[in-house]
């Protein structure tokens, strides 16, 4: 099982305009409501890919209500701890040229007795699950939760056999690597913030894996858009990096969470590092096909995997500087 915990869901709004004209009036021309939050988007991928999958998570008023029922609609069962206050809604503006622009909300703040009922909830539920069962912990955290909480479900989950898959940023990405996650998968900006230096290629990319492994994380990937995703299975190891195939006009909320549900999958599955690589970066392309985020297509995934090329990228260290030639 993989278990999807999502500590600020969200109602997705997607809004379709002709342009966005700042300080004036724009009328959309469709409005669609859909379950959000980057755990969400896991789940639903994960499930589409045959993987059984639970949602954990706050949810809470109508807009919780209207996320609950979304995802149980798509079939992903859910355990939910209820809130006092309301689950966020973001918006997704989409323009007729592709240009997309996200306004996302902070969320309702939790209480200290809500946090420690996830924390409960999250410890019953990995002592009961089979050992080896994927435990994915995304997404930002909500105003009131201890900064350190994605660090406490991390040990929780591992107390207990699980392995742990991490994708957040911030003051919660510097903790949750100190409990040392199996797994974590930040975006470009993410990994550059944390570097402390721009991404700009592919050697910087590699460059960039060394911090998140000296701060705990056993296994790095990093996803730099359209142009493709850098993963590193250990700090021994080399370097992979793929090169998807262009895709034009397509909106990429939830693509990145779509690829951590294709690394999930594909270590389930047992795959080698170059078919791990192949599949998360073709969970992501076919999430910007898809009408909307995690609805993929399983026939693009399989379609998609066979168009994408990787390469092997060795680096090798010495004092600190990291050399990077490609094979």
């Amino acid at each position: 099982m993989l278990v999807c915990i999502s500590a600020n869901p969200a109602i997705d709004r997607r809004l379709r305009l002709e342009n966005i004209a700042v300080g004036q009036i724009n009328r959309a021309l469709s409005a669609q409501p859909l379950p959000g939050g980057k755990a969400a988007h896991v789940a639903m991928v994960a499930k589409a890919l045959g993987v059984d999958v639970m949602w954990v998570g706050f949810l809470g008023g109508a807009a919780g209500e209207q996320c609950e029922s979304g995802l149980s609609a798509f079939g992903v069962p859910l355990t939910v701890i209820r809130t006092q206050s309301e689950t966020r809604a973001n918006l997704e503006l989409i323009s007729a040229d592709g240009q997309v622009t996200e306004i996302l909300e902070p969320g309702g703040a939790v209480t200290e007795g809500e946090v420690e009922r996830l924390l409960t909830t999250c410890r019953d539920l990995f002592a009961e699950s089979d050992r080896g069962t994927q435990v994915a912990l995304s997404g930002s955290l909500p105003p009131g939760a201890p900064s350190d909480l994605y660090a406490e479900l991390i040990r929780l989950a591992q107390v207990n056999g699980c392995r742990t898959l991490l994708d957040t940023s911030g003051d919660a990405l510097r903790h949750a690597l100190n409990a040392g996650p199996d797994f974590v998968k930040p975006n470009k900006n993410e990994a550059s913030a944390f570097a402390g230096y721009s991404i700009t290629d592919a050697t910087t990319a590699v460059q960039a894996t060394q911090p998140f492994f000296d701060a705990g994380g056993k296994s790095v990937a990093i996803s730099l858009g359209a142009d493709g995703m850098i993963w590193q299975r250990t700090v021994s190891s080399d370097a992979f990096i793929s090169k998807p195939s262009p895709l034009a006009d397509c909106s990429p909320v939830g693509c990145g969470d779509a690829a951590l549900a294709g690394f999930a999958v594909a270590h389930e599955r047992g795959l080698s590092d170059e078919e791990t690589l192949r599949l998360a970066t073709a969970c992501g392309s076919a999430n910007c096909l898809a009408n909307v985020p995690g609805r993929v297509d399983v026939r693009d995934v399989q379609r998609l995997a066979q168009e994408i090329t990787v390469r092997q990228v060795v680096a090798r260290e010495s004092s600190r500087r990291v050399a990077v030639e490609a094979q």
